[in-house]
């Protein structure tokens, strides 16, 4: 019996409670709070620490900072692994940025790396196919 009205209780606590799971989370959606993640993130990926750089570059294309597309395209061009070269370019797909695309478009011709050139063109097959959508 006592095992019944502590269950009941702990039942009646949460449902009329403000307790909540992830409602209370330190980080709100706010503008203020984007504008200073991406600040850091631009900050990331001019870093000399590749971990930092291609992580930084693949967060800016998640959150779709259109403000990253210049850093973001020169990481496309001058980065010399082929791994941070494909970071930055599904980066600019995420964002969908015309200067973006258009930079694949041309990676897909004339990266120096064939691998670069076959993610480059599967990113912009997807892009025809969402933009057909």
């Amino acid at each position: 019996m006592k095992n019944v009205l502590l269950i009941i209780a702990l039942v009646f606590v949460a449902v009329f409670s403000d307790f909540s799971l992830g409602s209370n989370s330190p980080v709100k959606k706010s503008a203020i709070n984007r504008d200073v993640i991406i600040k850091n993130l631009m900050v990331g990926i001019k870093s000399d620490n590749y971990g930092l750089r291609t992580s930084s570059a693949l967060l800016l294309g998640e959150f779709k900072a259109d403000e990253a597309v210049i850093e973001l395209l020169s990481m496309l061009h001058k980065e010399d692994t082929e791994d941070a070269r494909i970071v930055a370019a599904l980066s600019l797909l995420r964002i969908n940025d015309s200067r973006g695309i258009f930079a694949i478009k041309q990676a897909i011709r004339f990266d120096k790396s064939n691998r670069v050139k076959r993610m480059c063109e599967k990113f912009y097959q997807h892009y025809l196919e969402s933009k057909m959508n």
